[in-house]
C-alpha cells in the first residue's frame, strides 16, 4: 500500500462518516412549533422584565434630578429676591446721599458701586433661575418618557404572559 491509496481510503472513510453524522442529525427530533413558541414567549418575558427594571431606574434617577433642580430653583429665587431688596435699599441710600452730600460725593459714588454690584448679582441669579427652569423642564420630560416606557413594558409583559398561558393551554 502506498501513501496515495492510504490517503484516498482516509478521505473516503471521513466522507462516509460525515454522511452518517449528517443523516443522524437530520433525523434528530425537531422542536415542535409550540415548544419554540413557548420558548420565545419565555425569552420575551425575561427581556420585558429587564426593560421594566431599567426604565424604573431611569425614572427614579430623573425624579431625583427634578427634586434637586426644584431645590436649586428655590434657593436662586431667594437669592434674587434678596439682591432686589439690596438694590432698592441702595437706590434709597443713593437718593439720600445725592440730596445730602451732592451727586459727585464719595458716599454717592460708593452707593453707585454697591448698586451696580447688586444689579450684577441679581442678573446672575436670574440667569441661574432660567437655567434651573430649563433643567427642570427637561428632567420632567425625561421622567414622563420613562414612565410611558414603563407602561409600555408592563403592557408587553402582560401580553407575553398571556401568550405563554395560551400556548401552554393549547399544548
Amino acid at each position: 500500500m502506498n501513501a496515495h491509496s492510504l490517503l484516498r481510503r482516509g478521505v473516503f472513510v471521513l466522507g462516509v462518516a460525515g454522511l452518517l453524522a449528517g443523516g443522524a442529525h437530520a433525523q434528530a427530533p425537531q422542536p415542535i412549533p409550540e415548544q419554540q413558541d413557548i420558548h420565545s414567549d419565555k425569552k420575551d418575558i425575561r427581556q420585558d422584565k429587564r426593560d421594566l427594571t431599567k426604565d424604573r431606574v431611569d425614572r427614579n434617577a430623573d425624579q431625583r434630578d427634578i427634586n434637586h433642580d426644584r431645590r436649586d430653583l428655590t434657593k436662586d429665587r431667594v437669592d434674587r429676591n434678596q439682591d432686589q431688596r439690596d438694590i432698592n435699599k441702595d437706590k434709597r441710600d443713593l437718593r439720600k446721599d445725592d440730596a445730602k452730600y451732592g451727586v459727585n460725593s464719595v458716599q454717592a459714588q460708593t452707593d453707585r458701586k454697591d448698586l451696580h454690584k447688586d444689579r450684577v448679582d441679581r442678573n446672575k441669579d436670574q440667569r441661574d433661575i432660567n437655567k434651573d427652569k430649563r433643567d427642570l423642564r427637561a428632567d420632567r420630560k425625561d421622567r414622563n418618557q420613562d414612565q410611558r416606557d414603563i407602561n409600555k413594558d408592563k403592557r408587553d409583559l402582560h401580553k407575553d404572559r398571556k401568550d405563554l398561558r395560551a400556548d401552554r393551554k393549547s399544548k
